[in-house]
């Protein structure tokens, strides 16, 4: 087994026995360990108790942090004519149309937002299976299949996070970064909890949220208590 270093060491230690802790509490640990010499993402996994493989009980969303992610989103916009400008006036890093599709298919997928109006959707439906497995697809549901381009690529741009249970029933998320006061990436935890809370399908059964966690970049990760997170 590897040894651990002096950081990783120091890093276990100060959570160890520490479990279930309040969102503010698990947030002080979280960052206090955020030690590396690079602003680590401060990041949340929920294990949530549904089964991907049914429709029904699929979970899907997004939501708009009260303090931004902290990280410099590229987005990507389908887009032709007006709205290819609209989109480029609004700050898109890419803006095209079977262009675009063509060098997704060759492998460049420098974004990390999918945007596109509606009219665009049967050139993007061919790329789904290049974009479905990263979570790229543009949607409806989650406000990225829109003529509304400029809302849409402002909210991309702000702060706005999507979110998909994976397989497992695992949604997992960049919330902020390490050198975010505490108080603003509680307010941002908090909010994608309550998303994810809303966003709970009608065919789950059960305890819908299992276990809550956060950690940094490159530090251990924390529970928090699952009962006081959801409050709103």
């Amino acid at each position: 087994m590897a040894k651990l270093g002096k950081r990783t060491r120091a890093a276990r230690e100060a959570v160890a026995g520490k479990e279930n802790l309040s969102v503010e509490e698990a947030v002080k640990l979280v960052k206090a360990n955020a030690t590396a010499k690079f602003d680590e993402t401060i990041e949340i996994a929920m294990n949530l108790g549904v089964d991907t493989r049914h429709a029904d009980q699929m979970v899907r969303g997004v939501v708009g942090l009260p303090n931004g992610t902290g990280k410099d989103i590229r987005v990507a916009v389908f887009a032709r004519g007006p709205k290819a400008d609209e989109a480029k006036e609004a700050g898109a890093d890419i803006v095209g149309a079977e262009d675009l599709m063509e060098s997704i298919q060759a492998g460049n997928i420098d974004f990390d937002r999918c945007i596109a109006t509606p009219d665009m959707m049967p050139i993007v439906g061919r790329l789904g299976k290049i974009l479905g497995p990263r979570n790229l697809m543009p949607n409806p549901k989650v406000g990225t299949v829109t003529m509304d381009v400029k809302a849409a690529v402002e909210a991309a741009k702000g702060g706005e996070v999507q979110f998909k249970a994976e397989k497992g029933g695992v949604v997992h998320a960049g919330v902020g970064k390490a050198s975010f006061d505490e108080e603003k990436l509680a307010e941002n935890v908090r909010a994608f909890i309550s998303a994810v809370a809303k966003a709970k399908p009608s065919g789950a059964k059960g305890t819908y949220m299992k276990k809550i966690a956060l950690s940094s970049t490159m530090g251990p990760g924390v529970t928090v208590d699952v009962a006081e997170a959801a409050t709103e």
